[in-house]
């Protein structure tokens, strides 16, 4: 059963990540990224779970249940830390474009016309 809730979560994450990085607004295009970032993220920790044993002492953890490989831990948060920059990083860009152009439509930005 949590392994069927953990794949709803995700596949909800990544559909709506992917629902975002479709619209037209940049930062609607960033935040999209970050979500499917963080769903990734989500997703490499719980292929991180380990059946009753202990990584780091093997044979100490008969019935301590699921526990977490801490090496997949240290490298999911080191993703985070790495996200949470470039998602600052593009806000702080999105921002410059708008002092620039006055918009963040992406259509708008790309000089793409409708035909009238």
């Amino acid at each position: 059963m949590t392994e069927f809730v953990l794949a709803l979560v995700l596949g909800l994450l990544f559909a709506l990540g992917t629902f975002l990085v479709l619209r037209r607004d940049v930062v609607r295009v960033v935040w999209g990224v970050s979500i499917i970032s963080q769903a990734a993220n989500v997703y490499l920790v719980t292929m991180g779970l380990l059946d009753g044993s202990v990584p780091v002492l093997e044979g100490h953890g008969e019935g301590a249940g699921a526990v977490t490989d801490p090496l997949v831990q240290a490298l999911v948060l080191t993703a985070i830390v790495i996200g949470f920059g470039t998602t600052a990083f593009a806000l702080v860009l999105t921002y410059r474009v708008y002092e620039e152009h006055g918009t963040i439509d992406l259509l708008e930005l790309g000089g793409e016309t409708d035909g009238n």
